[in-house]
């Protein structure tokens, strides 16, 4: 028996013990990180014109896309001036909305130039207890114990020219806090000692970004190199993998050392910008951006290889395909949501989907409406979708569209929801909501 694989597997399954209680939303995404929530009383309609529904509502200064983090009764969130020169913990008490903690971590001399769509605060934080993890990508990451605000490390040396800004998630697994850096000069995945901040593994992608491409010209510009995409610890076959989607490439890592298992390469597309979902034995993401296709795959066996866009691979016992895949209505930025073996979806131009999980067969395709980064959230048999107008559309989560709802609140929204409780918590472009019947 593997005694190193049994043990992180227990552990994996510890944690996920211990952030399945609402009450913590502790990482993008949520407990699990696939946006969906176990509580089943959240608001379907409020009116913040007469302020049915809302709880509080609290500005937040700065302009930053990162989502709300719960633990106890703190939220947390990061935040950033407009020029990316000073960068931000703030911490709101979750039943009051004041403001209970608002702390520069990091000056920037020299911002990198970054995308107007981005901001210089984008990655979402991680909490655990009385220890936040914040992430600027290569302007900073630190934790900061929650009880005193003293800064317990930083690491300033994680270096990548990010290009169109950062926008990849810390994430928290064991011991081992893990973070995708993708930009135009290096592409890797690094894994940090949580209690220290110091590496214990580095990973550079394995693909060539200097490839040629099927015309025969070679690859060019920033945005063929990189990818905003937020990691993922998943037990695939037994055994503990760190899903990490690339630039043209989806990866499989041994969380422990940083080993490459598997990959799966989409070549004709780049800049993956969504978390992985993995359920039903596959695990699904969108590849990207350009023509971009949502996958479902079947993981991998150690040293496998899968090009979807070559001719399926003739070995009998090879483990790695692509079992399904689609094409209309793929989302870019927002993440995926499975259900129930239902697989929902609403892309950037408000395009909402719902597929068979298990075979790929579309049940129903609806336009919502809207521009969308957000990723959805599922919880009692809902799906709720967060437009950057300020739109939020409940949806009934099942094999036919039902529209519950249509709420207007605020000025818009980039950053996904986070749920404690029977509150919903929404952070818009300005300001953070407590929604909650």
């Amino acid at each position: 028996m593997n005694f190193s694989r049994v043990l992180w597997v227990g552990l994996w399954l510890a944690a996920a013990v211990a952030w399945g209680g609402e009450t913590n939303w502790p990482q993008f995404r949520g407990p699990r990180g696939d946006g969906v929530a176990e509580e089943t009383g959240l608001a379907v309609k409020w009116d913040e014109a007469t302020g049915k529904g809302i709880k509080w509502k609290t500005a937040i200064h700065g302009r930053a896309w990162s989502s709300p983090v719960i633990w106890g009764e703190e939220v947390w969130m990061t935040s950033a001036t407009e020029n990316g020169m000073e960068l931000f913990v703030i911490c709101v008490d979750r039943e009051t909305g004041k403001i209970r903690r608002d702390q520069k971590l990091f000056d920037v001399e020299h911002p990198q130039a970054g995308h107007a769509f981005n901001s210089y605060a984008s990655p979402t934080p991680v909490i655990e207890g009385d220890r936040l993890y914040a992430s600027f990508g290569a302007h900073g990451n630190a934790c900061v114990d929650t009880e005193t605000g003293k800064v317990l490390w930083t690491r300033r040396d994680l270096l990548c020219d990010h290009y169109r800004g950062p926008g990849s998630s810390p994430i928290v697994h064991g011991d081992l806090l893990f973070l995708n850096f993708d930009g135009i000069d290096a592409q890797f995945v690094v894994a940090l000692d949580k209690h220290t901040g110091k590496t214990v593994w580095r990973r550079d992608r394995s693909v060539d970004f200097q490839d040629i491409q099927p015309d025969g010209h070679p690859l060019a510009g920033g945005d063929f190199r990189k990818a905003f995409a937020t990691c993922h610890v998943a037990a695939l076959d037994g055994r503990l993998t760190l899903l990490s989607q690339g630039s043209k490439a989806l990866y499989a890592y041994d969380p422990a050392t940083g080993e490459e298992l598997w990959r799966v390469e989409e070549r004709n597309n780049y800049s993956g910008s969504t978390r992985p979902v993995v359920g039903l034995g596959m695990v699904f993401v969108p590849s990207g951006f350009s023509s971009g296709q949502l996958l479902a795959l079947q993981p991998g066996a150690p040293g496998e290889v899968l090009d979807v866009n070559s001719p399926p691979a003739e070995e009998k016992a090879r483990h790695l395909r692509l079992v399904w895949r689609a094409k209309k209505n793929v989302p870019k930025k927002p993440s995926l949501t499975l259900v129930d073996g239902l697989l929902f979806a609403i892309d950037d131009n408000g395009v909402a989907s719902c597929w068979d999980a298990r075979s790929g067969d579309q049940f129903w395709n609806e336009r919502i409406g809207g521009n969308y980064s957000a990723s959805p959230l599922a919880a009692g048999g809902r799906l709720y979708f967060f437009s950057e107008e300020g739109k939020v559309t409940v949806v009934a989560a099942g094999r036919e569209f039902k529209r519950l709802a249509e709420n207007q609140t605020g000025d818009g929204f980039m950053s996904s929801p986070a749920v404690s409780g029977r509150a919903l918590f929404l952070r818009s472009r300005t300001s953070l909501y407590r929604i909650e019947d």
